[in-house]
């Protein structure tokens, strides 16, 4: 079902529309989460830091396809809110050419650099094999990743966060099940939590591009779209390569970050690697918070309603609020039980460094959120400067400071530089808004 933004009270129109869109993360997450669980559990903390060695380069690839899926989500938006349903459908079948195609190249050129990439973090010996076999099945899934992230995209963009919803449930279940399988009953491993991850996206990509081809053809239009437009690929990229940009920096910036935690051994690997996935989960909750007000501002955007995207705002801010106050309270509080769902009993070292990591960093989640949901107004405006401009603030700051207080307080050093680096940018990110230019795109 498509759904106009543009109408009814901000804060009820952003609840109905992001609802689902979160309870999509948490699935997600979850499955996510799940496969450092299932691998931490019943194989070993090796293994545990083998899977957590890749997550940064994964989030590279990752980052190109949320990158792409929000710049087509912002075109595709506008133009859905204008009521130019033609141009919906070609700029929605020129993402999906893309995306299949971005999809291609990124797998060549990840089974080629896996094994070169990890030696350059300096990953340990010990677990490189195990690394290497987990990042070569995933680069192998990459056009199923890119095909699924522009659908939803598209879907989100139409105003339907319904469907990705369903999908994220269905792949989330399957992946699960399969990595029971595969890693408890098989004895596959590492391998085995890699090939469930890849089979689960690839069906849920498959029916997701079928649902959307039946959605797109129940819209009216004139004459048939054309199936793939040079100018329309060219209006998503003017989004979309920002977007590909500001998150690969991030994920970039990253990999700078793993490299020095990987320089304190094999339980900082595995602690980190488990902390880092509760930490995404709450994160990612905030930017589908920012999702959904970008939609709202790029539909609002097209149909001349500016004063509704400042609602949209405050709207946004006050529902990151009650979604980042319960994480606060869950990892700094419930830390340590929290950290023991990822390892055996034994492996006490890792849990309490991934508790401390969770106590430095969860108290400042308004902060990031604030920041990550202002973010969304810049981006569904297509202030795309500014946008980017705060990213990079917040992911030098956590970079530079990370090495720097590294040398005098160790791991906890690294974990100190995020709160540093969220409080900068979120003033950054909030100045650029007040500046009100984002208005005039």
């Amino acid at each position: 079902m498509n759904k106009d933004l543009t109408q009814g009270k901000p804060d009820g129109v952003l609840w109905g529309f992001a609802l689902p869109m979160l309870l999509s993360v948490a699935f997600q997450q979850v499955y996510s989460i799940a496969d450092s669980i299932i691998v931490g559990k019943f194989v070993s903390g090796d293994a545990l830091a083998a899977v957590s060695a890749s997550y940064p380069i994964t989030m590279i690839f990752m980052s190109v396809a949320t990158g792409l899926s929000a710049g087509a989500g912002v075109v595709i938006s506008r133009q859905f809110g204008g009521g130019e349903n033609e141009k919906v459908k070609t700029s929605s079948f020129t993402a999906v050419v893309s995306a299949v195609t971005a999809g291609i190249i990124m797998t060549i050129i990840g089974l080629l650099l896996s094994a070169p990439a990890l030696k350059l973090l300096k990953t340990d010996a010990g677990i490189m094999a195990d690394s290497v076999l987990y990042l070569n099945i995933y680069c192998v899934g990459l056009v199923f990743l890119m095909l699924y992230n522009i659908c939803n995209g598209v879907f989100t963009a139409l105003g339907d966060s319904l469907t990705p919803l369903a999908l994220l449930i269905f792949s989330s279940l399957l992946n699960i099940n399969l990595d029971l399988i595969f890693v408890i009953t098989f004895h596959w491993g590492v391998g085995g939590a890699a090939w469930a991850t890849l089979i689960a996206q690839g069906l849920s990509s498959v029916i997701s591009m079928i649902l959307l081809v039946i959605r797109l053809r129940k819209i009216e239009s004139g004459p048939m779209p054309v199936r793939f437009s040079v100018n329309a690929l060219g209006h998503i990229l003017k989004i979309g390569v920002p977007s590909i940009l500001q998150s690969s920096f991030v994920s970039v910036g990253n990999l700078f970050i793993q490299a020095r935690v990987n320089s304190f051994g094999v339980d900082v690997i595995a602690g980190y690697g488990a902390a880092i996935k509760l930490n995404t989960f709450a994160v990612t909750c905030f930017t589908t918070v920012s999702n959904a007000v970008s939609s709202f501002t790029a539909q609002n955007m097209g149909a001349k309603h500016v004063e509704r995207v400042e609602q949209g705002l405050k709207a946004g801010i006050r529902m990151m609020i009650v979604i980042a106050l319960p994480f606060t309270i869950l990892l700094t509080v419930f830390g340590r039980p929290m950290m023991g769902l990822f390892t055996k009993v034994s492996d006490a070292a890792i849990v309490e460094i991934g508790r401390r990591m969770l106590l430095i960093i969860a108290p400042f989640y308004v902060f990031v959120g604030t920041k990550i949901v202002t973010d969304g107004i810049l981006r569904g405006s297509g202030a795309i400067y500014a946008f980017t401009t705060s990213t990079f603030v917040d992911l030098i700051l956590r970079v530079v400071l990370c090495y720097i207080f590294s040398i005098f307080w160790d791991e906890t050093g690294i974990w100190m530089a995020w709160p540093v680096g969220w409080i900068i940018s979120t003033g950054v990110s909030f100045a650029f808004y007040k500046m009100g230019r984002w208005k005039n795109y």
